[in-house]
């Protein structure tokens, strides 16, 4: 066999041994914060027909999906990101649920994007979403299971940044920008690029109360008393009424009492287009993306046939541990497996005591002892091989365990 073939492609690697016990247990950790805000686990194919994702969704471009066929001719992709996903299945089987529905996913996305800095091209996602609920206490609800999953984590030192989509929807209203300004526009507010701001806004003959407004836009960004800021350079009810919502969320924010962790940025505009109220994402230092992101999508699920306000956010569990491991934080390791040593004549033995330990929630593992190796090979070969230690499965390890 050709060594090459013992590499993985670009932009995908293999888990294996502690890292993989520990990205385990991050998702473990994690998951059981959303389990305890009521929201039920939904389990998702890994590709999906193409238009679930196509651009009029707002979902990632297609040029970054990885597609191929189905026997029939079918376009398919595997999913680049599990909010449609969960909008098609609302659709599907809650057509008709009028109570708000709480779901829960554990899953792998894949995104085709030229890799960079070691950018992964599938990663997990832990996420979850809120359908049928437009209120500011499922906003605030959102943000404060993201902060106390990363806190779960073990993640100490993050900030929650949150935007408002219908801000920078408002002053676009009353601009009367067209739909490719505003995209020009939008890339150039998420890259804080102010005088390109200042130049569009000057081209397409705004008003100066607007184009203040668009320049002072990328400069929103901090903490609560930015929204009273913000206030002085709108005029139009859609961008007002998203400055109050976001006091609002902040003030249920306090009463979690996690309003420590959130800064607010006004100029936050994300790829997804698909998001259409609140926005917010998770940074912490060493890790050069954000951890989490979310937001509300409420024009979303209609595009499968229901109309349901919804939100939701998404962990990416690869960046977590990542964060954690540059950052010098120790996950609390399971339990490593015994490695039971058995000759030939303690075969009977080894299994005797491998049931003792595995009754108690010890692993343990059997092992024949070669007839050219010493305890002191195994013994090495147990640290590399992540076992706790060696056992040995003669007479005397089962009298002094009392093993019957």
């Amino acid at each position: 066999m050709e060594r090459k073939l013992l590499h993985t492609p670009e932009g995908v690697r293999d888990l294996y041994g502690v890292e993989c016990e520990n990205k385990l247990l991050l998702q473990n950790r994690m998951h059981q914060v959303l389990k305890l805000y009521g929201y039920r686990d939904i389990q998702m194919p890994s590709f999906e027909f193409f238009d679930i994702f196509n651009k009029e969704r707002g979902s990632v471009e297609a040029k970054n999906m990885f597609k191929f066929f189905d026997r029939e001719g079918n376009t398919l992709v595997l999913r680049p990101d599990m909010t449609p996903q969960v909008a098609r299945c609302a659709a599907k089987y809650f057509e008709n649920e009028e109570t708000a529905i709480k779901l829960c996913y554990l899953g792998n996305t894949f995104i085709n994007k030229v890799s960079y800095q070691g950018r992964l091209k599938e990663t997990t996602q832990l996420g979850c979403e809120l359908i049928g609920d437009s209120s500011v206490a499922a906003d605030a609800e959102m943000l404060a299971m993201m902060i106390e999953a990363l806190l779960a984590a073990g993640l100490k030192e993050f900030q929650v940044e949150v935007g408002q989509v219908a801000y920078f929807k408002g002053l676009v209203n009353e601009a009367g920008i067209d739909t490719e300004t505003e995209e020009e526009l939008r890339l150039l507010i998420q890259k804080k690029n102010f005088f390109g701001v200042e130049e569009l806004a000057r081209s397409c003959g705004l008003s100066d109360s607007v184009r203040e407004a668009l320049f002072m836009l990328p400069q929103l960004f901090g903490q609560a008393d930015k929204l009273d800021e913000a206030t002085q350079y709108v005029h139009n009810d859609m961008s007002l009424s998203a400055i109050r919502h976001l006091k609002e969320v902040y003030e249920l924010l306090k009463v979690y009492g996690y309003e420590e962790y959130v800064s607010f940025d006004l100029g936050m505009l994300s790829e997804l287009t698909y998001y259409t109220g609140i926005i917010f994402r998770a940074v912490t230092y060493e890790v050069g993306e954000p951890v989490a992101a979310g937001g509300r999508y409420d024009e979303l699920i209609c595009q499968y046939g229901k109309a349901a306000a919804s939100i939701g956010f998404s962990i990416n569990v690869d960046f977590v541990l990542l964060a954690l491991y540059r950052q010098g934080i120790q996950l609390p390791a399971n339990r490593l497996p015994l490695m039971i040593l058995y000759r030939e004549d303690e075969m009977v033995n080894a299994v005797k005591l491998g049931n003792y330990y595995r009754r108690s929630g010890i692993s343990s593992g059997l092992i024949p002892f070669a007839k050219d190796k010493t305890i002191s090979d195994y013994e090495q070969s147990a640290i590399r091989g992540g076992y706790e230690a060696v056992v040995r499965a003669d007479a005397e390890t089962l009298e002094r365990l009392g093993v019957q």
